[in-house]
């Protein structure tokens, strides 16, 4: 008679409890300190959910009194660790109220839960995962939300695949296209959920002109024409730092374009300047070093501007070309001694960009100029030399021309400093006019692709790099980032192992080296 009666179980103000029930009124938030050996956790309060009368609702466990099932409280969030210290909890409803979001680790240590009840909230999308800590769990209700079916709810979609847990149909509210549909209905296929980006892989302390990817010895190297250095900077893929880094360089006083080329097991570098005449170097392996081999013809390369090699029927060439009144856009072959005058293009068109495209099987070049449009050459493999065949369309003022392929279609990217850019399509005889784009300021339109997805790089003088992706089903490109880099003047896509680089060497600021990196959104 002279013991006191045992204490009962601690229990939340809000709330009244038994040895392993409790029933919480009107909270605000999920109830603390309750007794480590609940295992029915039930919260209610006078106001029901409007849409569901007491007692109505579908049981999903027995209950000596259903009606606590219906729980209408004031909290919106639940966040991580929320039923910490109730290890022994069985049953969890957490029905009718304007729950709008739950913390990943919200169920964190609730090992022993066997039934579930999110039923009719406010919840629009889960955290991945959110179910994982429940390993015996065998009922679970979403019913009642406003579940969007997009790329983050996907991992739902797996889970309900492979869990033996019991769940009543769940339907998704948005968007679109999935409204209505059972969420156990949908496949993976359904999710578009991968996606892309460019991301700041490295920054490069120089300014430059020019960027040319090569590998020489079963390793990647990078030249950039640097004028402002006075240098043509070759740079070296480290495997292990994942970065590049200084090599060598070559004196270049006034370089425009530093343009690689492995023929024959050797590496030859051309360099374009300005001023002071260009020239050829090669690769000295006795030395280690570039020596310079050959003068080019300063009466025909005055002004070049750009310069791309090619092969044809297994021999060498290089054509530059010249952007002054009195030079001449000249191809260029290699022997056994070098790289030797072929044949004289285009003179005194004051030509901007060339660019080697094969169509049909034939190889043809296209040369860019500010006094007239595109024109195009076809090899002539009698003469061994290039032919006009005609124009590109009626454009002026074309500063690059690239091209890129899809499928079995061919394309050109035509920039222009003052006016639109326009993509056009080859159709049997002439190029066709496909999409303009807005493009003031653009010296450089550069196509590419990574995998299966082309891409468009459009710099600008004047505002961002925008890049485009290609839609197939629309034949055109769709805006998909822009890109912060000052005054482009190339953009080069490269694989470097397992990484997909883009170079954009920049006149005004520094040399930008993105990387491209997969996205999935689920």
């Amino acid at each position: 008679e002279g013991r006191r009666p045992p204490r009962p179980p601690p229990c939340p103000p809000s709330c009244s409890c038994t040895q392993d029930t409790a029933f919480c009124v009107d909270s605000k938030a999920v109830p603390r300190n309750l007794p480590p050996e609940v295992i029915s956790l039930s919260c209610t309060c006078p106001s029901w959910h409007p849409a569901v009368s007491p007692c109505s609702h579908p049981v999903l466990m027995p209950s000596p009194s259903p009606c606590s099932l219906l729980n209408s409280n004031k909290f919106t969030l639940i966040g991580d660790n929320a039923f910490a210290g109730l290890s022994h909890l069985q049953y969890l409803f957490i029905e009718n109220n304007d729950i709008q979001a739950l913390s990943k680790a919200t169920f964190r240590g609730l090992k022993s839960l066997t039934h579930l009840s999110l039923a009719n909230n406010n919840l629009q999308t889960l955290p991945r995962d959110l179910f994982k800590p429940l390993d015996i769990l065998s009922d679970l209700d979403l019913r009642g939300n406003t579940l969007a079916c997009d790329c983050q709810i996907k991992w739902l979609v797996e889970w309900l695949e492979s869990t033996n847990t019991t769940v009543p149909a769940v339907f998704c509210s948005s968007p679109g296209h999935f409204e209505g549909q059972r969420i156990q209905d949908l496949v993976l296929g359904d999710f578009q959920c991968i996606t892309t980006d460019f991301v700041v892989h490295q920054v490069l302390p120089f300014q430059s002109v020019s960027a040319e990817p090569f590998t020489y010895a079963s390793d990647l190297y990078v030249a950039l024409a640097q004028p402002g250095a006075s240098s043509c900077a070759i740079l070296k893929w480290d495997y292990v730092e994942r970065k590049l880094r200084d090599f060598d360089h070559i004196p270049a006083h006034s370089a425009v374009h530093c343009k690689p080329i492995v023929a024959q097991e050797q590496l030859y570098v051309v360099v374009a300047q300005l001023f002071g005449g260009s020239y050829i170097y090669r690769w000295d392996t006795s030395v280690d070093k570039f020596i310079k081999i050959q003068d080019i013809d300063s009466q025909k390369i005055r002004k070049p501007n750009d310069i791309e090699a090619f092969q044809i029927e297994g021999e060498w060439y290089f054509v530059i070309a010249d952007s002054s009144k009195a030079g001449s856009t000249s191809l260029y072959r290699l022997n056994q001694n070098g790289f030797y005058s072929h044949q004289a293009l285009h003179a005194w068109h004051r030509d901007t960009d060339v660019e080697y495209v094969e169509n049909d099987g034939k190889p043809r070049l296209i040369i860019a100029s500010s006094s007239q449009a595109p024109v195009i050459y076809q090899w002539n493999r009698a003469q061994k030399q290039f032919a006009p065949q005609g124009e590109v369309g009626e454009m002026l003022d074309v500063q690059m021309v690239k091209h890129f392929r899809v499928k079995r279609d061919q394309f050109l990217c035509l920039s222009r400093y003052i006016g639109d850019s326009k993509v056009v399509r080859w159709e049997g005889q002439r190029f066709v006019e496909l999409q303009t784009l807005p493009s003031r300021g653009s010296m450089v339109m550069q196509p590419f692709s990574v995998g299966q997805r082309q891409y468009l790089a459009l710099g600008s003088d004047f505002s961002f790099t925008h890049v485009y992706l290609w839609e197939e089903e629309k034949q055109k490109f769709a805006k998909f980032q822009e890109l912060l880099v000052q005054a482009p003047r190339a953009f080069r896509s490269v694989l470097a192992a397992d990484v997909q680089l883009l170079l954009a060497p920049s006149f005004k600021a520094k040399t930008m080296v993105y990387r491209h990196v997969v996205v999935d959104l689920s």
